[in-house]
């Protein structure tokens, strides 16, 4: 099957799920007092985004159940030993904890935008965003507990849930970190990707296995496969950020240079003996020009760094995708098969 065709495909599914994803929110997140709380909490579910976990979460059981991709009613999903559950709460949870590592990533940067609209802690205020995640946070164990699940499967579910949380954190603590640092070593940083982002791939795949009761290795193997699907996303990302035309990338192209962020291409460059720091001379992204960018990317290439980090970008795609031989041969699979290589190319 071409890219192109495979997006499309993957941007079916998404699109097709994400429709019963956003009304599981309405439903399950609803509005409630003190108003202003909620109106944050619920700010940057109703602003949009992909649902790409959910769809993981989701795509993952249809394939354990080995049945036709949107055949099943997610609120009352068959497990592998014959009783119903409501998936959809547990993938609605993985969503939830999203929104709540976005709010409070946006008041540590400072960012003014997410998914083209202020920032929560713009729209309102930073002391009503940090309660607002935090509610969040609190929010998704609340759900995950009503899936219906077997109780064993259900506590082990919400440990994973909690034991993801205490990891994103740390591969913030991790990032913030690098900044204060002069050196940063390869394997670092992927643990810091590992950690801040793969995770919660990793937990939406995880998760509904637990619940319908599936064998730890295939629960094991599926987190695997978030692991390091959502790697590789983070890892092309920081190729995209140099090769793909501003207009499409949706800013400054080069802007991780300008920032001075560490990326698998940058530590590779150090390594190679590049000048990492000294690529570009501009303070702010807005300064940069293209003809900086081009000569920056050229002197990376020429270094064999871009190609390093797409070819581990690659070799972590098609790991993660092998992992899925656990699961019936079906076309969820297939699905989630297409969702890894999406996650590496993405329309560009």
């Amino acid at each position: 099957m071409s890219s192109d065709a495979t997006e499309q495909r993957v941007l079916e599914a998404i699109r097709e799920r994400r429709e019963l994803v956003n009304d599981a929110l309405d439903e399950d997140v609803p509005m409630a007092e003190p108003e202003r709380l909620y109106e944050a909490s619920r700010y940057l579910l109703k602003a949009g985004g992909k649902r790409l976990r959910p769809t993981v979460s989701l795509l993952t059981a249809e394939s354990l159940a080995d049945v036709e991709p949107m055949s099943e009613d997610y609120r009352a999903f068959p497990t592998l030993t014959g009783e119903a559950i409501d998936v959809m709460i547990a993938a609605v949870s993985i969503e939830v904890i999203q929104s709540f590592t976005l709010i409070h990533d946006d008041i540590m940067d400072d960012d003014d935008l997410r998914r083209g609209v202020p920032a929560v802690h713009k729209e309102y205020d930073t002391e009503t965003a940090i309660l607002a995640g935090d509610t969040l946070y609190a929010k998704a164990f609340e759900l995950l507990t009503k899936t219906g699940a077997d109780p064993a499967a259900g506590l082990e579910a919400v440990r994973r849930l909690a034991t993801t949380c205490t990891q994103i954190c740390e591969g913030q603590a991790l990032d913030i970190g690098f900044e204060r640092r002069t050196e940063v070593l390869p394997d670092e940083y992927l643990k810091m990707v590992e950690l801040k982002t793969a995770v919660l791939y990793g937990t939406a795949a995880a998760i509904p296995a637990v619940l319908m009761g599936a064998d730890d290795d295939v629960v094991e193997a599926l987190y695997q496969y978030g692991i390091e699907s959502g790697s590789a996303f983070q890892i092309q990302d920081d190729v995209l950020d140099l090769t793909v035309p501003s207009e499409k990338l949706g800013k400054q192209r080069g802007s991780d240079l300008v920032e001075n962020k560490e990326t698998v291409i940058s530590l590779h460059a150090r390594q190679q003996g590049i000048d990492v720091d000294s690529l570009v001379d501009a303070e702010t992204a807005e300064e940069l020009t293209e003809a900086d960018v081009e000569a920056a990317v050229e002197e990376l290439e020429a270094a064999g760094s871009i190609d390093y980090a797409r070819e581990m970008a690659e070799g972590l795609t098609e790991q993660a995708k092998a992992r899925l031989d656990v699961l019936p041969d079906n076309d969820a699979r297939d699905l989630l098969r297409d969702i890894a290589d999406y996650l590496i190319t993405r329309g560009y």
